[in-house]
């Protein structure tokens, strides 16, 4: 991948895509066509092609012919948290499959030379052996919170293999951990635990403070459903209330979480993911992925984490200490848990040289601060 390499990134408005294109940008990639965040550094080709809707196949087929992108990365997709994910399981399932089987059927019809497509680690079976191998890919049951999310990222991983394997492209897959970083989704009905911790601990501290501007700065800028910063106080305590942020009959400030806590996670910086991509992109190739694997290849996909977990309990503290929080946790048992630990085999991608950097409580410093500074835009 040159300096000059016409580059799309799919998904650039995102958490992982805006990641990449700063990477890029930092590197010297200027060539970079996509739709663009306004947090992203200037100067981009970024004016025609805002309101490219992925999940067109004739806008995709028309941009791609006009276009011609040499390298793409595949970082678009419907996500979410728990919630979000049993919620609305046609639309992650539909919208993820149409995305991603446009993007790789125009990079096959008009001739990109390498594709990185990024998956996700619940394409793992819900009881996989820890830490998880990609081998273990097939070999169980999903974790049916997920699965129609998981089954989606499952058929673009092998999407890529195939198109490998037939008409011999090179488009390879990565499979990330559990994500969090700059341009983090903060909805509370669709986001994933790290930030929905984040914002949750935010507003029951301001609750229990009394500051109602804070309160409807942040219902200004994220409203939860119809409610929003203009809505009476007792909409807005019943917004609240309905997602676990309240204050219990002695004036103390309660956050409510789903489950027991004991489930363990890993979680990666989107910046360091986009790091591991730009490594990948220039040092990783189908071919090699493929060669030992005799007639049956399969698994060609390489795991992207930080090799260490911690309990939902413990990330629930550290966030706690991070916002400044100083009331109570409640934890709902009666709620799923989720899959009971998801932590990644990385020593494939730590063997070709690359391992994360960026700690977990600076990491997630960063994402308080970035949540704060968007309260003020």
């Amino acid at each position: 991948m040159e300096k000059d390499s016409k580059i799309f990134v799919a998904g650039a408005t995102g958490m992982v895509g805006s990641a990449i294109v700063r990477k890029l940008l930092a590197q010297g990639h200027g060539h970079i066509v996509g739709s663009f965040a306004s947090r992203v550094p200037q100067p981009i080709a970024q004016e025609r092609y805002e309101r490219l809707d992925l999940l067109d196949a004739v806008a995709v087929a028309e941009f791609f012919a006009r276009e011609k992108p040499e390298y793409v990365f595949l970082a678009a997709a419907k996500v979410g948290g728990i919630v979000a994910n049993n919620r609305y399981r046609a639309q992650f399932i539909y919208q993820n499959l149409q995305i991603q089987s446009n993007v790789i059927h125009q990079s096959y019809v008009h001739g990109v030379r390498k594709l990185l497509f990024l998956g996700s680690s619940c394409i793992y079976p819900k009881l996989a052996p820890q830490p998880m191998r990609e081998e273990h890919l097939l070999t169980g049951e999903l974790e049916y919170t997920n699965e129609p999310y998981a089954i989606a990222k499952i058929a673009g991983l092998k999407m890529c293999e195939s198109y490998n394997l037939e008409h011999g492209t090179n488009f390879v897959a990565v499979m990330p951990t559990n994500l969090y970083g700059y341009r983090d989704n903060f909805d509370l009905e669709k986001s994933h635990v790290l930030p929905a911790l984040v914002r949750k601990m935010h507003l029951a501290k301001a609750l229990r403070e009394g500051r109602w501007d804070l309160l409807r700065r942040d219902l200004d800028q994220n409203p939860i459903g119809p409610t929003d910063g203009n809505a009476s106080r007792e909409q807005i305590l019943e917004a609240l209330a309905r997602h676990g942020v309240r204050l219990d009959p002695e004036g103390q400030a309660v956050v409510e979480l789903w489950g027991t806590g004991s489930p363990r996670r890993e979680f990666l910086h989107a910046d360091d993911l986009a790091e591991a991509c730009l490594f990948l992109m220039r040092r990783w190739n189908f071919a090699e992925a493929a060669a030992p694997r005799g007639k049956e290849v399969r698994n060609t996909h390489i795991n992207i984490g930080v090799g260490h977990d911690l309990s939902i309990r413990e990330l629930a503290g550290l966030v706690r200490e991070v916002v400044g929080f100083e009331g109570r946790l409640d934890w709902d048992s009666q709620k799923p848990d989720g899959t009971p630990r998801k932590l990644l085999d990385v020593s494939q991608l730590a063997a070709l040289g690359w391992t994360a950097s960026i700690p977990f409580r600076q990491g997630i410093e960063q994402v308080y601060q970035d949540y704060l500074r968007g309260l003020e835009d």
